[in-house]
């Protein structure tokens, strides 16, 4: 594996703003790949197969977790979800650097998995806060919210255990400061190898 690629983790509650902040930082770090997972749910309009998702049958799924082929993966909603371990591999040992968007379940797997990801925790100013912007959205019931709220304080919990943590009061400084952490950690990664070219 090229010691210059970085695996970056990234894990917040529902409504924390991490889309929004992971698409800053992929406009800014064009040299950044977005990982694909596979999952059993079928494609919605407009998706593609291999850019959205690999989508599979639950069988094969199924297959691959007998296999041990799976970085991480869950049940959510009564589908799949999981990412391939080979996916990530063949993207670390080519030198590309990649993004994860995957949820502290997951996250965890990955911790755990030896490949010494790079974690950021996206987190909420307040719950109140967060309450606020899940009502906002208006895409969701007020028990979808309440079951959303008992998720994120939950997963909020697990925050010391990532490297990273930022705060998304104010979008402008959450991306600045996202945006430093990828810098500071593929110029860290680039050192590497130069060392070990030496």
């Amino acid at each position: 594996m090229k010691k210059n690629a970085r695996l970056f983790v990234i894990s917040a509650p529902s409504g924390a703003g991490k889309t929004t902040l992971i698409k800053q930082v992929m406009a800014r770090f064009p040299g950044v790949s977005y990982s694909v997972s596979h999952t059993t749910r079928p494609p919605r309009p407009g998706e593609i197969d291999g850019k959205d998702y690999f989508f599979v049958t639950e069988t094969t799924f199924k297959q691959m977790i007998d296999a041990g082929e799976w970085l991480e993966w869950a049940r959510v909603h009564a589908h799949y979800y999981g990412t391939a371990r080979s996916f990530v591999q063949k993207q670390l040992e080519a030198g590309n650097n990649l993004l994860l968007d995957i949820d502290v379940q997951g996250a965890r797997q990955i911790m755990a998995s030896g490949l010494d990801p790079v974690t950021v925790f996206i987190l909420p100013p307040s719950v109140e806060v967060l309450r606020q912007r899940l009502a906002t959205r208006g895409t969701d019931s007020a028990q979808t919210i309440a079951l959303r709220l008992e998720n994120a304080k939950k997963e909020i919990t697990w925050k010391d255990r990532y490297r990273y943590v930022v705060v998304n009061d104010d979008l402008a400084a959450a991306t600045e400061h996202l945006c430093a952490i990828f810098e500071q950690e593929m110029i860290s990664g680039e050192r590497k190898m130069d060392s070990s070219d030496v």
